[in-house]
This record gives structure tokens, sequence and C-alpha cells, in this order.
């Protein structure tokens, strides 16, 4: 038996596109000035839609066209619909309209009425009742006929097979494809029997078909086995079964059956309107009329260059990426505070009507983009750590990736050099490497892991590097320890936690310390009762450290208004609460000398027993993993996760994310997520509002409390005291 006949849509589409641009150039040389224009009416923002809206626009632009595109909010009522529909009746420069409305209006929009409110010699779709009363009667050359039934009948005509005399079986009825192409078949002289749900013997009706129309919404409905042998066959596309495409579904199994002589032609044009044609392979539908483009979606991991090869899931992931506006994760950032950006509206210019929604910036720090470079180890990994990034949901609640919008290989473009860390030196020589600042309050708080990596070979193995987590042990560390040290497989020899006598005055229950004024005399004069209260905060500290299996140096940096005794309480309270040893610092003023003590504190502890060991398994549940965090190293009763928060810890555990390390975007003036609560807080929950997900970068961030992740100006901004001498050029102020 013959395999079945593949008529090649593209050249099919080529051949029409072309005839219509000499029909057009014709008609504008018998009529100098005429411009043939075509609007096109939407409501609402179906993705569907919008592609079957562009495709249009694309191919009337290169028949020579002038297309407008006209969208209303969903919101828009009947009366304002048909107002708009009634502009265009009389518009002397539109030809030709259609309307695209939504499938459920958040205005009950009664379809007859706005469809019959197009003037017939403008109803360009064919829907109109007189159209559909014409066609019906046979007047086929005063009416539109709609696009999928015209298609229809072309492809036939293609196939060499005379439709006179031809039993035709046309499989559904609906208004826009089953019934008129019914009325095509009959008025091309073909017998035509109309089948649907409710026909006996269906099996048999098919069976009788030398010309098969399928135009059905119900799944699986003719089998390929009912096909008459030699038949041709044309399924529009439109049997929708979730996650399946039965189109595909049917037509292997007439093959495998031994239908020979199957004529099946791919390329069908389909109908937006229609709520049943099958979304998981309409692109692969616009051949006909239109442009191929299945080779630019290659990117979402597709490999073949042949539709009919498609599986049912390629199909899926080809057709659309189904996008849940309403899930959009992917926020813009700048690198300046500004408080009014924390929630915005965009879309509202008048080009980009229908596509308003609300959004935010973040800053800099907090982009996942930054997180990903901090987290990186090479130009490969960032690459597929830039695809991974999630950027919103599907409908069906499936992530969407940056891979998936095709972007992926453009950032990596854009990170190629940044990548590479700056190298820079102190004013003493020493080397420093420069790479990547994620603010610890917010993301990781971390230079970059190929920073330390390119630190340690240059160093060898006797030497040292120092590298900085930032932001308070109780973040800046354990995310160090938990996230950084998962992905760089680095294991850290010592722990030094940097304090200071002002500090722990403050947690001791010092008085507020306000930007921009002086300091209080407390923090300027002696005060012991205070320092040994705060240490209850440093004390803290270096239990977390050594809950990490490593011995902890701490670094007392020593201003001018501190005094020895100040400074040598702090020292000897840490280490009888468990430091390998504390030493005064000096560096800020003396530069290397004055960190000696510190460096020579650090070097014999690197040689102290340690057992490095994380603080949970990936492989708890996130809550389970957020509340280990809080109780162990802020010292909380327990959490609690508001219902945002409950919800997308639901949506990331059933996205496959629920194994990713956590990053606590919580205050670094507070052990707690309260920043008045100094010292050591107890008896606290901690609430947990939201959580958002870095899946490139590699982490879930919880927001703790108000934590925002676009900060504001202070009651008292710094900018009151910068300024330029006009004659120096010297700026004061910025120190």
């Amino acid at each position: 038996m013959a395999p079945a006949e593949i008529l090649n849509g593209k050249e099919i589409s080529a051949q029409i596109r072309a005839r219509l641009k000499n029909q057009v150039t014709q008609l504008k040389e018998e009529v100098p000035g005429f411009i043939p224009g075509l609007a096109i009416l939407q409501i609402g923002n179906r993705d569907d839609s919008n592609l079957y809206i562009k495709v249009k626009l694309k191919a009337a632009e290169e028949i020579g066209i002038k297309a407008t595109h006209i969208k209303l909010p969903r919101t828009t009522t009947e009366s304002e619909v048909i107002k708009y529909i009634t502009s265009l009746n009389e518009d002397s420069t539109i030809h030709g309209f259609l309307v695209q409305l939504p499938f459920d209006s958040e205005n009950s929009i009664n379809t007859e009425e706005v469809i019959n409110a197009i003037a017939p010699e403008k109803d360009v779709d064919g829907l109109t009742n007189i159209s559909a009363g014409k066609l019906a009667r046979g007047d086929l050359n005063d009416c539109f006929i709609p696009c999928t039934p015209k298609g229809c009948l072309e492809l036939i005509k293609e196939t060499g097979v005379p439709i006179a005399g031809r039993h035709a079986v046309v499989v559904g009825r609906s208004k826009i494809v089953g019934a008129p192409m019914h009325d095509l078949l009959l008025w091309n002289n073909a017998t035509v029997t109309t089948c649907h749900s409710k026909t006996a013997n269906l099996n048999e009706e098919v069976n009788k078909g030398d010309i098969l129309v399928v135009a059905t919404g119900q799944p699986e409905m003719v089998k390929g086995e009912w096909i008459k042998p030699g038949a041709i066959v044309i399924d529009c596309g439109i049997n929708y079964v979730p996650g399946e495409c039965c189109w595909r579904r049917k037509v292997a199994s007439g093959v495998e059956d031994g239908v020979y002589g199957l004529h099946f032609l791919e390329g069908i044009p389909f109908r937006a309107r229609d709520q049943n044609f099958c979304f998981t392979f309409i692109v692969l539908l616009f051949v006909l009329f239109y442009v191929f483009i299945f080779l630019p979606f290659q990117r979402l991991g597709i490999e073949k260059t042949d539709p009919t090869t498609l599986t049912d899931e390629e199909i899926n992931r080809f057709a659309r990426l189904d996008i849940d506006p309403e899930t959009i994760t992917w926020q813009r950032v700048l690198d300046t505070n500004d408080r009014f950006l924390r929630k915005i509206t965009i879309g509202q210019a008048p080009t980009e009507k229908g596509h308003t929604r609300t959004a935010q910036f973040d800053i800099s720090v907090a982009s996942e983009i930054m997180a990903v470079l901090a987290l990186t180890t090479s130009l490969e990994d960032m690459r597929e750590r830039l695809g991974k990034m999630v950027v919103a949901s599907s409908k069906k609640g499936e992530p969407v990736s940056a891979e998936d919008l095709g972007v992926s290989g453009a950032l990596t473009v854009l990170m190629k050099d940044a990548i590479k860390p700056n190298l820079m030196q102190t004013l003493e020589g020493t080397p420093v490497f420069v790479h990547a600042g994620p603010f610890a309050n917010i993301a990781h708080g971390n230079s970059s892991i190929l920073a330390d990596r390119i630190a340690l070979k240059l160093v060898g193995p006797e030497g040292f590097v120092v590298t900085e987590a930032g932001f308070g042990a109780d973040i800046g560390m354990e995310k160090f320890f938990n996230i950084k040290c998962r992905y760089s497989g680095l294991r850290p020899h010592v722990v030094v936690l940097v304090a200071t006598v002002r500090a722990l005055k403050m947690h001791g229950g010092g008085p507020t310390v306000t930007a921009g004024l002086p300091l209080p005399k407390a923090y300027i004069e002696e005060n012991l009762e205070l320092v040994e209260k705060g240490f209850s905060n440093l004390k803290k500290q270096i239990e977390n450290a050594r809950m990490f299996g490593i011995p902890v140096v701490v670094a007392v940096n020593a201003f001018k208004t501190d005094t020895e005794a100040e400074l040598d309480l702090i020292s000897r309270l840490s280490r009888e609460h468990g430091a390998f040893d504390a030493v005064k610092c000096t560096h800020w003023a003396e530069g290397g000398k004055g960190a000696l003590a510190l460096a020579q504190a650090v070097q014999r502890a690197a040689q102290a027993p340690s057992s490095f060991q994380l603080l949970y398994d990936l492989k708890l549940p996130v809550e389970d993993k957020i509340r280990i965090i809080a109780q162990k190293i802020y010292g909380a009763d327990d959490i609690e996760l508001l219902p945002e928060a409950q919800h997308k810890a639901e949506v990331y555990t059933k996205q496959g994310f629920g194994n990713l390390p956590i990053c606590m975007a919580k205050t670094h003036l507070s052990l707690s997520h309260n920043p008045e609560q100094k010292g050591v807080p107890t008896g606290f929950i901690l609430p947990i509002r939201d959580i958002r997900a870095s899946v490139g970068a590699g982490f879930l961030y919880p927001l703790v409390g108000t934590m925002s992740t676009m900060p504001g100006l202070p009651t008292r901004p710094c900018f009151y005291d910068i300024d330029l001498d006009p004659e120096t050029e010297q700026v004061n102020g910025l120190f």
C-alpha cells in the first residue's frame, strides 16, 4: 500500500501570496492613488489572537494592503464595540475589516449582535447573516467566504482531483467552518453529507467520503481506520485534547493501518475566533496563506526541521508559550533608590491598548542576572543559568524561561565581558578582585565564585584568599555557606566576624542613630555596660558561625573614640563564648600594619580542626528549609507563611523548584524581621509575605516582613551634603 501523500503547504502559500500581490498591484495601476485598507478590531489580549493578527498584518504588508490594528481592552462594552464597528463601516479608507472577540469579556457581549453590525460589503470574515445567507444560497461571487473553508477548498483543488460528482463528508457543523464548508462543496457540485456527534454509524458515513473535512471539537471523533482508501483528508486542527494533538493521532493511525492514496494536506488556515481549534498546532497551520515559521522555534529544544515528525509534546512547545500575564515575575531594575517604582502600571501608551498590567522595579543588586554572574563557574554555565531564569508561568502553570523566549543567547552576549573579574589593588599593592555585588539583605551577598577560584589559583596551595559575605553573619554568611559553597564546591577554613564598639552599643540599647546628624554621646564616650549588653548579638553570630563547623576569629574594628577597656571587653567575651581568637584591628587608619595581628590569628585558626557542614538538606520542603534558617540562625520560635508565600511555595514545588536552596530577603539591622529589635530578639514569629524564584541563579528567596527589593531615600538624603566647587571642580560631601 502506498504511503500518504503530503502536499507542500509552504509552496502553495507562496503561490497564493504571489497571486494576490499581483492582483493588488494591478488594481493600484488601474486606479491611481488607491490603497486597499484592512482593519482588525481586537477586544482583549488573547495570545492566540495576537499571533493570528500578527501574521495577518505581515501577510497584508507583503501583498500591498494597508492594515490597521485597533486594540480595545477586555472591559469594552458591547455598545462601545458596535460604535467602533459603525465608524469602520463609514470609513472610506477601510475596505474590509474583521473583529476578534475575547472568549470571555468582563462585560457580556452578544457575538451575533456585534458580527451583524459589520457592513456586509466589508465583512471579510464572511460571518454576518447576510454573507452566510448568500453562501447558503449559492451566491459565491456576491459574498465573503470564511477563510478556513475557502482555504480547504483551495487545497482540495490543488490535489487535481475533481470535486464535481464526488461524495464529500464534513464532520462538524459550526458557523465558522463546518456549515460554510458544506455549502462550498455543495455549490462545487459535490454530494455532501454533514455529520456531527449525534450522527448514527459515523464510521460508515466517514468511509463513504471521497473527500473528508474534519471540523469538529470533539477529541478523536474520527479514526484513521474509518477513512476510505484514496480519500482526500483535511483536518482543520480543532480537535483539542490538553497536552495532545488529535490531528497527529488520527493521521498516524491512518497511515499505520494501511490507508493508501491518502492526500494529507498541511497548511490549513484557521479561525482564531473558534474556541475549539487545536491550540497545540496552530502555528504549523499558518503556512497556506502566511509565512512558514517553524525554524525560529528550534530554541525550544526542538531540533527537527520536518514539522510532520513532531511529537505531541513538541507540538505543544512549538505552538505557543501561553504566558499568563498575571504570573510574570521578571522585573525591571534600576540602580537608584526610588520608592515610587515599587509598584507601577505599564503599557498605558495608546499603542499598547489592552496590554496594561501592574509591575515593579527592583534595585540592580536584586537582579537575578547579577546573582547568576556571582554564582556562575564558566561562560557555558552562565549561558545555561541565564536560560533557566523563569520569567512567568503558562496558563497551565508551567514555568516559562528565558530560553523559551529565545533571549538567553543575547543575554550571554551582553554578559560576555562582565563575567571577567576586575583586578584592582589596595594602596599598598595587595591585589583585589571586585566582581558582582548582590546585597545580602536582598540577594545572596557574596562576590563571585570565579573571582574566588582565580584568586586561589594565583596564591597557590599555601596562600590565603579573603572573600566577603556581606551584611551580617545572619544573612551574608549563612547564604555564603548554604548557597555559594554548594555551587562552588569550595570549603572555607576560617570565619572572620567583624565587630565594632558602636554596633554593640546600639544592640545593647543605645540611642537611635540618624544619618546626617552627630552621633549621640553614648557612642563616642566609654560605656562598658552598653557594650556588654550588646555583646549578646555578637555571641549569637559566633554561635551561628560555629554551627557550620568552622573556627571563628573576631576582628574588632577600632575607631579613635573607642577606649581600650571597651575593645578588650569585646575580645575577652568573644574568646569566652567560642571564638578561636579576637583581636583589635586598626587597618582603616594604619593599613596592612593595623591588620597584622588579625592575619596571624587567621593563619593559626586555619590550622585548627574543622568539620564544615551545611544547615539543611535541599530535599526538605520549602517551608521546612525556611523554618530551619529562622529558628537556628535568627532565633525565631516559628515562621508564618502568609497566603501569597504559601501559594508560591506550592507553585514552585509543583514546577520542580522545591529542591533549591533558600536566600532570605531580610533586614540587616536585626536578627529578626523588625529592624527596631536589637540584641537577640526572642519569642517572635517570622512572617514570610512572599516567595520569589531565581531559578537561573539557583535559589528561592522569601521576602521577610516588610523587606523591599526597591529601597527608598532616607528622611534626610545624602544629596543634601553633596556639591561641586566650581573653581576647583572638587566634589564635596561624598564621604
